[in-house]
């Protein structure tokens, strides 16, 4: 959701579980963002995005189904989540199902979406033809003005929709004062929080809202798809991304919690900075290095958050404990060293004022640069205090190094994730590269990188973020320095 969004009016999906509101919401938005699957209950957050099929945008949300089969703790917090949509929202789109006929939960629904007094439109899905058409006259009953037979998942009856929503949705803010209300904000911080089942994602979430946006379970799997939501402190534009537990796959693994873990892998890949959460009471475990990994991989700016601090913590030497928890984490989690450790309680909120200092000393260090001449005088040093190994007979030589401008890297992944506009523009919390021109890239062994790495942030230390070395061949090096030359 871009800054604007902010100024948009809202509308919510709200139906029984089952009856089509993600796949709505995914017709809405043009894209596939929300789980869509057969299984009742797969939604429990509220998720959503901006719409712009209609005359007007506006933001659309999906929420949970109420009253699903099972899962009986987490029914009360869904119905909550549900009624917020409703008291944020400006358009109502009730959702039932026309084959199901009406249904008692439909009945409690509708007065519910009454009691709101806000315009509600009574939406009958899965009427995929005109001779299906009948089956919405069982809704009549509910007393709403305004209907719609539609087909979410044949794209049936879409276009009617959009036309009555943007009818009913209140005037539009005008595009110059959104444009005043943004023009002084920063960029915006797009932050994943990413860690197992069950370590306390959502909750660090809602204690740094302070309010129960995100829902909590001791459940395992109770996130299921990535939620966006947007909050703002210090004059700073933050995007946080709640995913999904990941876990090991195993035979036994639903398609559900496939899909689950592939938004929050690709999460990773679109965030500007990746939270680590890792329960404090279970430690380091072998599936929270492999997240650790997924996030290496990206070359993601990162900070580690031993969460559940007021299960652990003792009576005495506060501050000794805590260092010794970072420094075993560090240990255990030795290849994302770069990030910095947080040790923090998200049930009662201690220490989580902390992350965003954390944060902005990331985006601060984010804009520091190594000068061309103090870099190359560096690195010469290094290779004669250390020279790199021979392979086969060959040894790697260092012609020229500068940092580049941009310090900015992405994946063609990332890219893709990230889209056009944002790929444009400047990401403050990119990670710095350096582009090295030698004789033959294939000479550096990945021991030899990291070694080279530790020199560079022994005069930056480039806290939270990857450091990128980038080879050039020796072929490409005059007309390479020389552009580099020109950017110093």
């Amino acid at each position: 959701m871009n800054r604007a969004a902010i100024n948009l009016p809202n509308v919510a999906i709200v139906g029984r579980p089952n009856v089509g509101k993600s796949a709505l919401f995914n017709r809405l938005i043009g894209r596939r963002v929300a789980i869509v699957h057969d299984q009742p209950g797969i939604t429990r957050d509220r998720i959503s995005a901006v719409c712009t099929r209609g005359t007007q945008p506006f933001v659309v949300w999906d929420t949970g189904g109420i009253a699903g089969a099972g899962e009986s703790e987490l029914t009360a917090q869904v119905r909550l989540a549900v009624q917020e949509a409703i008291r944020q929202s400006d358009v109502l789109l009730f959702l039932v199902e026309g084959k199901d006929g009406l249904s008692p939960i439909d009945q409690e629904l509708a007065r519910m979406l009454r009691r709101s007094h806000k315009p509600v439109v009574l939406i009958i899905n899965k009427i995929d033809n005109e001779r299906q058409e009948n089956l919405a006259a069982d809704f009549a009953s509910l007393g709403f003005q305004q209907s719609h037979s539609i087909s979410a998942e044949h794209n049936r009856g879409l276009s009617e929709l959009l036309e009555t929503i943007c009818q009913l949705l209140p005037s539009p803010v005008a595009a110059a004062d959104i444009k005043h209300q943004t023009s002084n904000s920063k960029p915006r911080i797009e932050i994943a929080i990413i860690g197992r089942p069950n370590v306390g994602k959502s909750s660090l979430i809602n204690s740094i809202l302070r309010s129960e946006r995100a829902i909590v379970s001791e459940l395992p799997g109770t996130t299921r798809d990535s939620v966006d939501i947007s909050y703002q402190w210090g004059g700073q534009e933050f995007l946080f991304i709640d995913t999904a537990g990941i876990r090991r796959r195993g035979k036994q693994s639903s398609s559900v919690e496939v899909f689950s873990v592939m938004r929050a892998e690709r999460s990773i890949r679109r965030a500007d900075l990746c939270i680590l959460i890792v329960d404090l009471t279970m430690g380091v475990t072998a599936q929270d290095k492999r997240i650790a990994g997924l996030i290496q991989k990206a070359r993601k700016a990162a900070i580690v958050v031993l969460n559940k601090w007021d299960l652990i913590k003792p009576k005495r030497r506060e501050k000794r404990t805590i260092a010794q928890l970072a420094d075993e984490t560090r240990a255990r989690i030795f290849f994302l060293e770069y990030a910095p450790v947080l040790v923090a309680s998200a049930l009662t909120g201690e220490n989580i004022e902390k992350l965003f200092a954390l944060i902005e000393n990331v985006r601060r260090t984010a804009q520091q640069r190594i000068g061309t001449g103090v870099l190359n005088r560096l690195l010469r040093a290094a290779f004669a205090a250390n020279p790199p190994p021979m392979i086969s007979g060959r040894r790697l030589k260092l012609f020229y190094a500068a940092q580049t401008r941009s310090g900015g890297f992405q994946t063609a992944e990332g890219a893709l994730e990230k889209g056009r506009l944002l790929a444009k523009q400047r990401r403050d919390l990119s990670p710095p590269e350096f582009v090295l021109f030698v004789n033959e890239p294939r000479l550096l062994p990945e021991i030899y990188r990291r070694y080279l790495e530790a020199r560079i942030r022994e005069a930056q230390p480039y806290t939270g973020l990857p450091i990128i070395l980038t080879l050039r061949p020796r072929s490409e090096s005059v007309t390479r320095a020389s552009a580099c030359e020109r950017n110093k």
